[in-house]
């Protein structure tokens, strides 16, 4: 029987892994994900890192070598970051060759303080594209007002991006555009039109904003519903003649990616937004204990219409019910910069406390 994993990679999705931590690397277990769930990439965040390295003492030994090389900080923490990176980018780079670079990447995210930064953005990104040295590693960049204008600039250096903290549909045609002008910069220019992007849309945090305050039957819905209506764009956009432009000079698309598709709600289905969202031509990044739960029980209800299918009449039903997107998805925006902002400043306190331990055992020798 073929797995539910494995027909959501054959009708054209990509299924990443929303985690990375060196445990999952030393047992084997990302390998056994590539090859046994069809896993062909995976992002990650502070939040991630945050409990990888705080809740774990896999990464003591590198951190005591690196404090003792005079690493601390910021600059500790993305060596170590960029070591995990670096070694499940050789795990994927067989599917990254064999896909022509469309698939088979991971990430890594800038400082979340530079989020309303836009030079120190792009400094930040094109420093760490050169440190990582994978071909096969996106830059996390946030989707800001602030973050846009560096992300058209890292494009057009040649530096592959990832967009982060996307919730609405003009979030995502802000970062289309933004990547579309990169690569526009590059053809005017005479350079290469393949530069590498993703354009990471969050659904569950919607449900969470609302919780309470939707009619029963559209419990769950509007994460859904902003999927819709973001998918019908991101299609609409595929098929336009500015797009069809830079496609015949060689440019890959930016392909849709939706984040944070764990369910959160108890009552709802374990695999609810992988369901919805099966989708040609994106990516779906999930938590761990998603990806189990679709493996063991998960079965797919048909593909997600180009024309957004009940999108709009949802979001409409919700407008009724006093639901205010355009507010809620601006809130979601700010509260996930700042969310990301929290575990960063927790993440470096705990490499500051080990480092401090190491330090002082490292004066009593």
């Amino acid at each position: 029987m073929t797995k539910p994993t494995e027909l959501l990679h054959r009708m054209g999705q990509s299924l990443w892994l929303d985690n990375i931590t060196r445990g999952l690397l030393d047992s084997g277990t990302l390998q056994r994900y590539i090859d046994d769930f069809s896993v062909t990439g995976l992002t990650s965040n502070p939040t991630i890192f945050d409990r990888a390295i705080g809740k774990s003492d896999l990464y003591d030994s590198a951190i005591a070598q690196k404090v003792a090389a005079g690493k601390s900080g910021e600059a500790l923490f993305f060596e170590l970051a960029i070591e995990d990176l670096q070694r499940a980018a050789d795990l994927f780079l067989p599917i990254y060759k064999r896909s022509n670079g469309v698939d088979g990447w991971v990430s890594l995210e800038v400082s979340p303080k530079l989020a309303y930064d836009t030079q120190s953005t792009l400094a930040a990104a094109k420093a760490l594209h050169a440190q990582a040295n994978r071909p096969n590693l996106f830059i996390k960049i946030p989707g800001t007002p602030e973050g846009l204008p560096a992300v058209e600039e890292a494009i057009f250096a040649g530096v592959p991006i990832n967009v982060t903290l996307l919730f609405s549909c003009a979030d995502y045609l802000g970062t289309a555009n933004a990547y579309l002008r990169g690569i526009e910069r590059r053809i005017e220019a005479g350079l290469n039109p393949r530069v590498e992007s993703m354009a990471s849309l969050f659904i569950s945090r919607w449900d969470v904003a609302v919780a309470g305050k939707t009619p029963d039957d559209l419990r769950n819905q509007l994460g859904i519903a902003m999927g819709k209506r973001t998918y019908k764009a991101y299609c609409d956009l595929l098929n336009s003649d500015r797009w069809r432009r830079l496609a015949n000079y060689g440019a890959h698309a930016q392909r849709l990616l939706w984040a944070s598709t764990g369910t959160k709600d108890p009552q709802a289905s374990d695999y609810l937004y992988i369901q919805a969202l099966a989708s040609p031509f994106t990516v779906n990044t999930i938590p761990e204990a998603t990806l189990h739960a679709f493996d063991e029980h998960g079965t797919l209800d048909g593909i997600l219409s180009p024309g957004g299918g009940d999108g709009e009449e949802v979001l409409s039903r919700l407008a009724r019910a006093g639901i205010d997107v355009d507010a809620v998805g601006v809130q979601l925006q700010t509260e996930g910069a700042a969310s990301f902002v929290k575990s960063w400043e927790n993440l470096l306190d705990v490499l500051a406390v080990k480092a401090a331990s190491y330090q002082k055992a490292a004066s009593h020798q």
